[in-house]
């Protein structure tokens, strides 16, 4: 059921929101010079990261929260609309090439569909109702997590989500540009307060930045945090072209100091894993016990070297 409340209702809301607010900075914005808009657009993006910074208490909550789930056998659901739901999507399709997980573990939900990937699809964010029959379709449920995204704090579709997620048992987390107030059954609410935009209420601009920030610090550290990382290196990444591959050698390089005239019979040895291959190398040990180190490690390198 989409949004039925009267339109000066939708008005009021919009109008209490640090996002909808115009920014006293670019007032002028249609009479600056070209270097002047982008130079005011630089000092307003700068702003963003220190934003994010005032919420890493929150995001470290949420990364735990998602690692927990994780290790019960969960999978991690972003969920939004336009620029929102666009951002959740790339970071999920991220995750396999870049740490080997499977392709369900961490899926991106938009409204509107994959069409609306390419093209605007306005009046899906409107239906709550759609995003709990995505989510249902998924088979979502008490060992999930889902990530609601929205500038606004107030997305139908992204509301949607997380009432599903409450209401199945999923752990719920919400991304937002809009500080004030709470998210009725969410366990944590992350906003970053970026103020007004450049453009007003263009929420794709600082808002859809932050966001993008947190969601790569939600994936990287919820990552990091199981075992997909030896020392500052990807070494569960899918070598799924050529530049995965030379980039896998690379990496194998700097974790072993091997050459790399030494790395495809590394790799070899290894049955492709360049895990295996890590572990082999650094630890003098054959591929078998390699393996069985890394089972006994849950995947993490560093722990299996040690033995």
């Amino acid at each position: 059921m989409k949004d039925r409340r009267s339109g000066k209702a939708i008005f009021r809301e919009l109008s209490g929101l640090v996002t909808e607010q115009r920014n006293p900075r670019s007032r002028r914005l249609d009479q600056l010079s070209t270097p002047q808009v982008l130079r005011l657009m630089n000092r307003e993006d700068s702003r963003v990261p220190r934003a994010v910074a005032r919420e890493v208490p929150k995001i470290s909550k949420a990364v735990d929260l998602i690692v927990e789930r994780l290790l019960r056998g969960g999978r991690l659901f972003y969920v939004g609309a336009g620029t929102s739901g666009r951002l959740g999507v790339l970071d999920a399709a991220e995750c396999p090439p870049t740490f080997g997980t499977p392709r369900t573990l961490v899926q991106g939900i938009i409204a509107g569909g994959r069409r609306a990937l390419v093209r605007s699809v306005e009046g899906a964010e409107d239906d709550p109702r759609a995003a709990a029959a995505a989510l249902r379709k998924r088979k979502v449920g008490a060992k999930d997590i889902v990530v609601g995204i929205m500038a606004s704090r107030r997305t139908p579709y992204a509301l949607g989500a997380i009432a599903y997620g409450r209401k199945v048992g999923a752990a719920t987390i919400a991304v937002t540009a809009n500080p004030a107030g709470g998210i009725p059954g969410c366990d944590v609410v992350i906003a970053p307060r970026v103020g007004p935009e450049v453009l007003t209420g263009s929420t794709r601009l600082k808002s859809g930045t932050a966001q993008k920030l947190v969601l790569n610090m939600l994936s990287t550290a919820t990552m990091v945090r199981l075992g997909k990382v030896y020392k500052n290196l990807m070494v569960d990444l899918r070598t799924a072209s050529r530049k995965l591959e030379e980039r896998t050698k690379r990496v194998l390089m700097h974790a072993t100091g091997a050459r790399y005239e030494e790395t495809d019979r590394l790799l070899k040895g290894a049955g492709g894993s360049l895990k295996v291959a890590i572990v082999m190398r650094r630890a003098g040990i054959t591929r078998p016990e390699a393996v069985r180190r890394l089972k006994e490690a849950q995947g993490w390198v560093r722990r299996a070297i040690r033995g």
